[in-house]
């Protein structure tokens, strides 16, 4: 109310207060009243057709549809907090199962690692038994021609000195006899 006041009192005293003929302020020739007049028939008609209700209702919709993006966007940011959450906690349940796998990788490997040394051990102790009993073959085998060698020499050496002994008759029984004992030692 001040203000009206006030206002109507710098109006009243402008330039046409100064104008030469004093026709007052409220004289349609004083162009302060006729802007006076035109401003307050401007606001008659925002009023009569209702635009500050219009405009108020505007900002109210525009107020709350600001309140719903704020209130969408703390939905939001919570959402977020929760995913990030999650997404820390399955973080540590992978780190956790990810050492897990890598720790029974370990024993599965030392594992390995043993059972191989245990086969090599093992096929190493097979490949030494081999060698050892193709040696004793090896070694029955040249014992056995070496005494096959040396019954043939001693049968050669035998007949001849049976042969230089032993009469004509009496040759093929003094043989015969020495091939009878020969074959009986062999066997």
């Amino acid at each position: 109310m001040n203000r009206m006041i006030a206002t109507l009192i710098l109006l009243s005293a402008g330039p046409a207060m100064a104008a030469s003929g004093d026709y007052g302020f409220f004289s349609l020739r004083n162009t302060d009243f006729i802007v006076l007049l035109s401003f307050l028939g401007f606001i008659g008609v925002l009023v009569y057709f209702k635009v500050p209700g219009l405009i108020g209702g505007l900002l109210d919709k525009r107020a709350e549809g600001i309140r719903n993006d704020l209130d969408e966007a703390r939905r939001l940011r919570e959402e977020a907090q929760e995913i990030y959450a999650s997404y820390e906690r399955r973080s540590r349940e992978v780190k956790t199962q990810a050492d897990q796998i890598v720790a029974n990788a370990k024993r599965e490997a030392e594992a390995q690692a043993a059972k191989a040394r245990e086969d090599l051990a093992r096929s190493i102790d097979r490949r030494l038994q081999a060698a050892q009993d193709q040696i004793a073959s090896a070694e029955s085998d040249a014992v056995r021609a070496v005494r096959d060698r040396a019954v043939a020499a001693s049968i050669a050496a035998a007949g001849e000195i049976l042969a230089g002994q032993v009469r004509a008759g009496q040759r093929s029984a003094g043989i015969d006899d020495a091939i009878e004992d020969v074959a009986r030692r062999l066997n």
